[in-house]
């Protein structure tokens, strides 16, 4: 239950909404250029690109759940449950876990392209963390500030998809996404057009009446709709960052319209990656405030891991 978006103005910005029922205590965190990766079954790196992301740390390992580095690649890996299909291990491929496909691209690739190489290379294997911490079935935004593509380890096999988008939320795949939206094609921002009939003239009652039709409800589909519309036809002239959380906010989920049998969903952080300068903004649930933390304040030739705490309290500034 996320969103993510690449979204480009000036700067590329990239983030997500995470909509869980409970938090892992997930942490904003640098690795540093020479943190040395140890992977199940790819070798390891020791000296790669910084980057940053929100993680949970485990082990001393960061399992991110999105991350950009310092060349500005961004990754996000979002829920694909019922459609994720990992594969034995190959001796013809590079086999990496779904936990590492971030740490792994992003350690060793500046831009999509490389990244594109790099993933013909893989074959996402069936290896969770460990017992605590099982696999989960997800698939791959992956943006830089010229393209996207999404990443899906299917039953038919790795595909990767051209995102023009620049969106991506949880089921069906992503092509069946992208032919969904197709329904949505007589959407506009401007007042619209009458084409009920030539034999009678309905008034506008309202602004925004050219969206009729947009999605309301929190379902992956119709988020993807949602995000596509709002990200598409975003004017911003200046404030990014804040337009960019607003852009995100016609998707958030509140505590109790979504329902499981672990509690209810709600948006617990929506992240802001400004790729350009190496920040990364987040709000979370419970505080509304805009934080950030600027990879360059850190020693990123250091080889241990900077982690930072979610501010969770609520803040508010007294005006008077």
């Amino acid at each position: 239950m996320c969103t993510a978006i690449s979204y480009i103005t000036n700067n590329h910005y990239f983030g997500r909404t995470l909509d869980l029922e409970f938090s892992y205590n997930e942490t904003v965190t640098v690795t540093p250029r020479n943190f040395q990766f140890k992977f199940r079954k790819a070798g390891e790196i020791k000296g790669h690109y910084a980057i940053i992301g929100m993680a949970y740390i485990y082990e001393d390992y960061p399992l991110y759940y999105d991350a950009m580095n310092e060349k500005g690649l961004c990754i996000a890996g979002l829920n694909f449950p019922n459609n994720a299909v990992y594969c034995a291990i190959s001796d013809s491929k590079i086999n990496v876990a779904p936990f590492e496909i971030i740490p792994y691209i992003l350690s060793k690739c500046k831009n999509v392209i490389e990244a594109r190489f790099e993933l013909e290379k893989i074959n996402i294997i069936n290896e969770g963390f460990n017992s605590q911490l099982p696999l989960t079935p997800l698939h791959w935004i992956i943006s830089d500030k010229n393209s996207s593509i999404t990443v899906e380890s299917v039953k038919e096999g790795l595909k990767i998809y051209e995102n023009a988008v620049g969106v991506l939320t949880n089921n069906p795949s992503f092509d069946m996404q992208m032919f969904n939206l197709s329904r949505y094609r007589n959407l506009t921002s401007e007042p619209g057009e009458c084409r009920f009939s030539q034999k009678i003239d309905l008034p506008l009652y309202s602004k925004g009446m050219g969206a009729m039709g947009l999605p309301g409800d929190l379902s992956s589909t119709s988020r993807f709709v949602r995000a596509c519309f709002t990200k598409l036809n975003s004017v911003c002239n200046e404030n990014a960052v804040s337009q960019f959380f607003h852009i995100l906010s016609s998707v958030e989920q509140q505590t109790g319209c979504v329902k499981t049998s672990d509690g209810y969903v709600k948006t617990v952080y929506t992240s802001c990656l400004d790729a350009d300068n190496g920040i990364y903004y987040y709000t979370t649930y419970e505080n509304r405030q805009i934080c950030a933390v600027d990879m360059f304040r850190c020693n990123l030739e250091a080889t241990k891991l900077f982690s930072y705490p979610l501010i969770n309290t609520e803040q508010i500034k007294m005006q008077n």
